[in-house]
């Protein structure tokens, strides 16, 4: 073969190895994957912006609905208790009654995460616990989120205020998203064909009768 068309074959081959390799691989679109249909299946139940819910779950590996609203209510938790680092260590420059708010959001916060403790103890490891401690999920949630609402009420000063809700604020929000995905459950596990069904009743534990403290 001629030396020009064996230096113009190669040069052929040579410039489709390069086009080859400078085109990138078509990327699978995340919006159709059954990880993304699984996020969307649990976030698409909040009353408000989805967007907190969906950027959460994202990095949680895993398509399981349950473990994703329980990574949703993990990710609450860990920003309470950020939120309470973050209080500790403020100390404001109006010390009149500054301080004092900020001692009692920090102890509200904390109250918040003891109630985490209980929530956990109701939200069980399975979907039919899950389910049978339904009402008392939303319950402690809620009982989360109101520790959240008060936590900023005696802070008058403007500055702090907005430097402490800009600090507290995601975890409210998460709390909030968390409420919602709760209050949703039973379309979550329509979606997902999960057939359990709800438990109405408060499964949190009562203290014992008045009885029980007189001899």
């Amino acid at each position: 073969m001629n030396t020009p068309i064996i230096h113009i074959l190669l040069f052929l081959f040579l410039a489709v190895t390069a086009f080859a390799a400078a085109t990138p691989a078509r990327r699978t679109n995340y919006l159709f994957t059954p990880h993304a249909k699984a996020v969307a299946g649990v976030c698409t139940v909040i009353q408000s912006n989805t967007s907190l819910c969906c950027k959460t779950l994202k990095p949680v590996p895993t398509n399981d609905p349950i473990e994703l609203i329980r990574a949703l209510a993990v990710a609450a938790e860990s920003s309470v208790k950020n939120s309470v680092a973050f209080l500790s260590e403020i100390k404001p420059k109006n010390a009149s009654n500054s301080t004092a708010a900020i001692s009692s959001c920090e102890k509200n916060l904390k109250y918040a995460l003891e109630d985490f403790t209980e929530f956990w103890k109701a939200t069980g490891k399975d979907v039919t616990t899950l389910a049978h401690n339904y009402f008392t999920c939303k319950k402690k949630l809620m009982s989360i989120m109101g520790y959240h609402w008060t936590c900023l009420d005696d802070i008058d000063d403007k500055r702090l205020l907005k430097e402490v809700e800009s600090v507290i604020g995601v975890g409210k929000n998460l709390s909030s998203d968390s409420y919602d995905v709760f209050n949703g459950l039973n379309t979550i596990f329509k979606t997902f064909g999960i057939k359990v069904k709800l438990n109405e009743e408060d499964t949190s534990p009562r203290p014992p009768p008045l009885s029980s403290y007189y001899y």
